[in-house]
């Protein structure tokens, strides 16, 4: 089944994090099975996952990789970057110790054959920016800088972002957004986790049926202030205030010239009311007539709290998304 042209779909090896914890395979070997599976043939990594060496990975390890990916028939869409601001000791690094952290792993990404790598949004800073852009040009690399989850085009530290992006008019800095931001409804899975948790019936009711409503994010933060938040489950109850968002795919169109990648955030596959599929469907929706060319990635972000199979959960999300973007979901 082909997709609208110039979308490619894509998976992430954060997907396989509980399989990259559990440490019975190694993490390149993890990675390169995406690929060998047939789950996906371009993939995203998140270095930090995969090299003891991070953040200066060793030339033969990332070679190997590439080798192997290649022997696969795989490539290398986006590598996930850090930019570690502070030293021990809690100095603040430089600029120029702020590039010279980012430059093996731009080198790194470069000898795997990557489109980019990837940083959250803002956190460069235009001086850096503007310093790293030579280096960009000179490896054939992007940098996308990544809104997610509570964040909006119009919030002011992203907003701000956005317009040196903007200013940089220049195609090796880009946007990638995910579409955590979309969210119409919360998962399935994670209300009923937070029910059995012990969360009030009426909040978990009003989060349910009301997710986008203001009142319920104020509802969300009166319980959190009131510490009434099972200590279990508080870090997982913090996702409703930074990883789960309210916007719509409409709110996107401001800044789509300026998008070269998106995240295809999903937690679980429980599509009651397309909660999964909308999304998606929205999305492609604004794409539509655009001249947009990059990757869309399957990345799975609910085995924070789920225990199922990383291959099966990315592989069927990848089925629904190609069906959606298709128009095969009604």
């Amino acid at each position: 089944m082909s997709l609208p042209d110039g979308l490619t779909l894509a998976a992430s090896a954060f997907n396989w994090t509980p399989e990259v914890i559990a440490a019975e395979t190694p993490a390149p070997d993890i990675a390169v099975g995406i690929v060998r599976t047939g789950v996906a043939s371009t993939i995203e990594l998140e270095p930090g996952q995969l090299w003891r060496s991070f953040p200066e990975p060793i030339d033969g390890e990332v070679d190997a990789l590439r080798q192997d990916l290649d022997d696969a028939g795989g490539s290398v869409g986006i590598v996930g970057a850090s930019l570690d601001d502070w030293l021990p000791g809690g100095r603040r690094r430089t600029d120029d110790e702020r590039l010279g952290f980012l430059l093996p792993q731009l080198r790194a990404a470069q000898r795997l054959g990557a489109v980019g790598v990837r940083l959250p949004i803002g956190q460069a800073g235009e001086p850096l920016l503007r310093r790293l852009l030579p280096e960009l040009h000179a490896r054939d690399l992007v940098l996308f800088e990544e809104i997610q989850g509570q964040q909006t085009p119009d919030s002011p530290a992203t907003a701000a972002a956005i317009a040196v992006i903007h200013e940089l008019d220049d195609s090796r800095v880009r946007l990638l957004v995910d579409i955590s931001m979309l969210m119409p409804a919360l998962p399935v899975t994670y209300l009923a986790r937070l029910r059995s948790a012990g969360i009030p019936v009426g909040l978990v009711q009003r989060l349910s049926d009301a997710w986008r409503d203001p009142s319920t994010a104020t509802a969300v933060v009166d319980l959190l202030r009131s510490g009434a938040v099972p200590p279990g489950i508080h870090t997982l109850y913090m996702n409703m205030l930074i990883r789960f968002g309210r916007s719509h795919a409409a709110d996107l169109r401001g800044v789509l010239p300026l998008v070269g990648a998106f995240h295809l955030k999903f937690w679980d596959l429980h599509d009651v009311d397309g909660r999964v599929s909308n999304p998606i469907r929205d999305l492609g929706a604004e794409l539509a007539g655009t001249q947009f060319t990059g990757t869309l990635c399957s990345e799975w972000g609910g085995h924070e709290w789920l225990d199922d199979d990383p291959t099966q959960m990315t592989r069927e999300h990848l089925a629904l998304a190609r069906r959606t973007l298709n128009g095969d979901i009604r």
